[in-house]
């Protein structure tokens, strides 16, 4: 097989788990757009979690052009990205009881914001603890997952639970166990993953369906503009004028 006919079946696989997505979780993409619009009229934040490489989606909302100026990244060291070393401690400190609460202690979330968590598997203690204490905090918690993951694998929490049963509004990415999409007999093993695709194109249509639900409202979405477009440093300057204390990343 040539290298370009799998790249052809990593594209149909990616655009038909975006079909799926659309097609099957369009009332819970609305209903997270329009919790977030919710929260931004009541003066609420917006903040973004997401571990390893699910960090990559909760880092494509903030500080985007195009994007929601008050998207915050909810950081938790050593577990945003691949950049600790070794790699691997970032997987352990997901296992670990109690890190969660610790965060969310010295993090700036309270009652009436809200909060994405993204976890592919959903089963590890950090995303489920993060979504069980930002609840009791009264944050509204929008979960990310596969839900596939809670039927077939079993939880890392003491509680048994997943990521999904401690949302307010759960989005499904439809991702298969192991995330990998395709298969070849001379590969002994499952290979390109298409969760960061998927989990991004879902976050961005909530994103979309927030703006839009503001505007409907007749609230001017605080949206940021590129910085290599003419005007758009200025544009960006009065948005986080105007929201500065919403605003964490500039801080």
């Amino acid at each position: 097989m040539s290298d370009g006919k799998l790249a052809d079946q990593f594209f149909d696989a990616a655009i038909d788990l975006l079909r799926r997505v659309r097609d099957e979780e369009a009332e819970s993409i609305t209903a997270a757009g329009t919790l977030l619009a919710d929260t931004v009229t009541e003066g609420g934040r917006l903040f973004a979690f997401g571990a390893g490489h699910s960090s990559l989606a909760a880092q494509d909302v903030v500080y985007r052009a195009g994007g929601l100026a008050l998207m915050n990244l909810l950081t938790v060291p050593g577990v945003v990205g691949v950049d600790v070393r070794p790699a691997t401690l970032g997987s352990a400190l997901e296992r670990v009881d109690g890190l969660a609460s610790v965060v969310l202690d010295c993090s700036p979330l309270r009652a009436g914001d809200a909060l994405v968590i993204i976890s592919l598997s959903g089963r590890n203690a950090l995303p489920v603890e993060m979504a069980m204490k930002a609840r009791d905090l009264g944050v509204k918690v929008i979960g990310v997952t596969s839900v596939a993951y809670a039927t077939e694998t079993r939880s890392r929490h003491a509680s048994g639970t997943y990521l999904r049963d401690h949302c307010d509004i759960v989005l499904d990415s439809k991702i298969a166990i192991g995330d990998a999409t395709l298969t070849l007999d001379t590969v002994p093993a499952p290979f390109a993953p298409a969760s960061t695709v998927v989990t991004s194109a879902i976050l961005q249509s909530v994103m979309a369906t927030a703006a839009g639900a503001l505007a409907s409202r007749g609230i001017e979405p605080p949206l940021l503009r590129s910085g290599n477009v003419d005007g758009g440093h200025e544009w960006n300057a009065q948005v986080m004028k105007e929201y500065g204390d919403r605003i964490f990343y500039q801080q």
